[in-house]
């Protein structure tokens, strides 16, 4: 399957049951083979992606790419690392502190 990677931008991903998972923002390419890697995604579905982060998809996971990336396979959620939920967490008390 050949694609150029500007085409890939902005596509919306869903999974092999139809559910959206999130909007491509980059390709990661591995410089040494010179093939697309795994798909940078925003604007994640909270339901499948805690807190909506954003996520790297690995390629391998594409089924189809049309109009929409179709997934072969997804997790039934992601989870967050107690870092991260750390990170998130001091980054709204900032938030919360600037606004005051």
């Amino acid at each position: 399957m050949l694609e150029e990677v500007t085409s890939l931008l902005g596509l919306q991903i869903y999974t092999n049951f139809g559910v959206f998972v999130g909007v491509v923002n980059n390709v990661i390419v591995d410089l040494k083979t010179h093939k697309a890697d795994s798909l940078y995604v925003d604007e994640t579905n909270p339901t499948l992606v805690e807190a909506s982060r954003s996520i790297t998809i690995p390629f391998r996971w594409v089924q189809n790419i049309g109009d929409i990336i179709l997934l072969r396979h997804f997790p039934e959620h992601i989870d967050l690392s107690e870092e991260e939920r750390r990170l998130m967490e001091m980054q709204q008390v900032a938030m919360e502190q600037e606004q005051m």
